[in-house]
């Protein structure tokens, strides 16, 4: 009996041994596997070396909220490189990866997102109107399914647009508005209909691809003797934001640009921010990971703009911005 009893000790000693063995790893393993990820998928890519401001709103807003990528999040992003074919095939791919919440920035890639999953909750950002059929959402209150998100919809946002445009270079008569092959629709359309409300006359230029002829978009623009160039919000104008940016001052073109592209020197960034609208996104995120059903989170405006003029372009360029628009910019470029 003596001997039974000292070999049940030696073995619950042994099994007590091994449980503060591996008590800890298992406990690392737990928490690892608890380690929540986001997938993030933009329509656009950033020009190399240059940091993406929504993709910076985001991580800002999750740090403010208690997350440490790496730590307690990690961000799986997964990026076009001008390629827009590409969005069905990378949204697939964080399906697969059965990521927690995907987030992403354009109405091409909410729609590829939405496409691939109807479980896994998305938070689209940068989508003009997620009305518009194929709709995103089924009511901006109460969106349903498992998509919500932030717009920046404005029905008169073209319009304060081109009487800005207008406003700072006097005389403007004919205004080139470069948008994208791959997202033309209701923006260009809208574009167009307030130049024409405005007594400017329109030209549209589309292009794409990884490499798009923007060379020939400028002589296009210059060849119809076009005043001045929009650009619009599109993947591939964030893509190539800096070299837009440098073809507009070697052809002396007065430029405005989405706020976000300020970096690209053009003339007047205006609009609202894409770092803005990341840092909200953080916090819809943050519910989602808690529990909140993305359905029941209504669909936000991004209202606030800014306006954002660089004297150093206009110098260039040889342009004088007036006085009283000088006096409504938040932000001057000297």
């Amino acid at each position: 009996m003596r001997r039974h009893i000292v070999l049940l000790s030696w073995t619950l000693a042994v099994i007590l041994a091994l449980g503060a063995v591996l008590r800890p790893a298992l406990s690392e393993a737990q928490q690892s596997a608890k380690i929540p990820r986001v997938g993030y998928l933009p329509s656009a890519s950033p020009p190399p070396g240059t940091p993406y401001a929504h993709l910076q709103g985001l991580q800002k807003g999750l740090g403010d909220l208690g997350y440490v990528e790496g730590r307690n999040i990690i961000i799986e992003s997964r990026w076009t490189e001008g390629r827009l074919d590409r969005l069905p095939e990378l949204a697939a791919e964080l399906v697969r990866l059965k990521v927690d919440v995907i987030v992403t920035v354009g109405g091409v890639g909410a729609r590829a997102a939405k496409d691939a999953t109807t479980t896994i909750p998305v938070v689209f950002a940068v989508v003009v109107d997620p009305l518009v059929p194929p709709a995103l959402v089924a009511n901006l209150q109460r969106p349903g399914g498992n998509v919500t998100g932030f717009t920046t919809f404005d029905p008169q946002g073209a319009r304060n647009r081109l009487e800005l445009l207008k406003e700072a270079i006097p005389g403007l008569a004919r205004v080139a508005i470069l948008g994208d092959q791959g997202t033309r629709g209701t923006t260009i359309a809208a574009n167009e209909d307030a130049a024409r409300a405005v007594g400017l006359e329109p030209q549209v230029l589309l292009v794409g691809g990884p490499n798009p002829d923007l060379e020939g978009a400028f002589e296009a623009a210059t060849r119809e003797r076009a005043n001045a160039l929009v650009i619009l919000e599109s993947p591939v104008a964030a893509t190539n934001r800096v070299r837009i940016g440098e073809l507009a001052v070697k052809h002396r073109m007065p430029t405005l640009f989405p706020r976000d592209h300020v970096d690209a020197g053009g003339l007047i960034a205006y609009g609202a921010s894409l770092a803005e609208a990341g840092r909200r996104m953080a916090a819809y995120v943050d519910r989602i990971l808690k529990g909140a059903k993305p359905g029941d989170l209504p669909v936000e405006m991004v209202t606030r703009r800014e306006l954002i003029i660089n004297l150093r372009t206009a110098r260039e360029i040889g342009v004088t911005i007036p006085p009283e628009v000088l006096r409504r910019a938040d932000q001057v470029i000297q």
